[in-house]
């Protein structure tokens, strides 16, 4: 589990020292490249601020990274099984290759099969490996200024309207949609629990939420209300703080979020936001708690959905709100994802913290 593992400067010294003791134990991954390693990679090393650290496979790539090509991480899975090592090695060759199961039958694999054992291995399958590969290069063409024809082509899509759409489910508007002179801006973050999307201004975080969450379009969709339309991709100073304080987060380094925050709400709600902030790192409140906290403690329910209503996810933390029994209750990211920012954010208690230092 991520809280079991060594502290940042720990790591990161073993990583320059190309220390074999992590190898297969202990992952890195390199924001500015994409990439994650072994410890033990020949490649030069980045920066400290660049690495996140991670104790498994699919941690990296369920962030969105991938494989590096010099010290092949894969490589042991890919041994373990002939099938996950075929089909590895031709995404490699051919990323922007709209990958279908008909191709993986033509390999000669069982499609019911394959998806078991990437879901076991990676817990994605290889056809969702293969389009989050395919999108997240095109978004980030866009995001650094490219076109949308570049940016098709770089994720792989030989038709431009097959792009338009599966860009739509995405990010709820397509490409050629997207503001040329926008007011906010949505740009891709990858987590150890799964890409998400931030949306900024010049100042201030406007939504952040992981992009498999249901109500994402939806939210999307009061963002560019609110914007009258103007909302494009790419990258602010605000979307780069988050980026590095979400790297700090999940590296085990800082809890803190200082990024302004724009909170669209009733006065209600944001008075139940406000409070979920105070909630220290490592601790859980109940419903009532909050609605006892914020004055109205016979308002349970609206608080519940205030709750809900949070599209700032892990900086807002409505994941440590929990039932009255101490059960996991709804969270729009997964409970899964829920019970793995709570596992996480176990580093941050006091005696954790002393432990580490």
């Amino acid at each position: 589990m991520l809280f079991d593992l060594p502290d940042h400067s720990t790591l990161y010294q073993a990583l320059l020292d190309r220390n074999p003791n992590y190898d297969g134990r202990v992952y890195v991954c390199v924001s500015s490249t994409g990439v994650f390693c072994r410890l033990t990679c020949p490649a030069r090393k980045p920066k400290a601020e660049n690495c996140t650290f991670y104790g498994t496979v699919s941690e990296c790539i369920e962030a969105g990274y991938r494989a590096c090509k010099r010290c092949h991480p894969l490589k042991p899975m890919a041994s373990a099984d002939p099938a996950i090592g075929a089909l590895l090695a031709a995404l490699d060759e051919r990323p922007e290759y709209p990958w279908r199961e008909t191709d993986v039958q033509r390999m000669g694999f069982d499609p019911s099969t394959i998806r078991r054992s990437f879901k076991r291995q990676f817990g994605m399958t290889f056809l969702e490996m293969a389009r989050q590969r395919r999108l997240r290069e095109g978004f980030e063409t866009i995001a650094e200024g490219g076109k949308v024809i570049e940016a098709q082509l770089d994720a792989g899509f030989e038709s431009a309207s097959a792009f338009r759409t599966a860009f739509a489910k995405l990010i709820g508007k397509a490409p050629g949609r997207m503001d040329a002179n926008p007011i906010l801006f949505a740009d891709w973050i990858p987590t150890t629990l799964g890409d998400m999307v931030a949306v900024t201004s010049r100042s201030e975080l406007h939504l952040l939420e992981f992009f498999d969450r249901r109500a994402l379009r939806t939210e999307l969709s009061r963002l560019d209300k609110f914007a009258k339309g103007r909302i494009g991709i790419g990258k602010t100073d605000t979307s780069e703080q988050i980026k590095a304080e979400l790297r700090a987060f999940f590296a085990g380094t800082s809890a803190n979020f200082q990024a302004q925050l724009a909170q669209h709400g009733s006065e209600f709600t944001r008075s139940v936001w406000q409070e979920l902030q105070t909630i220290p790192a490592g601790q859980t409140r109940s419903y009532s708690d909050i609605a006892k906290a914020i004055g109205r403690p016979t308002a349970t329910r609206a608080v519940a959905r205030a709750n809900g209503a949070n599209q700032i996810a892990v900086v807002i933390p409505c994941h440590r709100v929990i039932g009255a029994d101490g059960s996991l209750t709804g969270y729009g990211g997964g409970l899964w994802r829920k019970q793995k920012l709570l596992e996480i954010e176990r580093q941050y208690l006091p005696d954790k913290l002393e432990t580490h230092s």
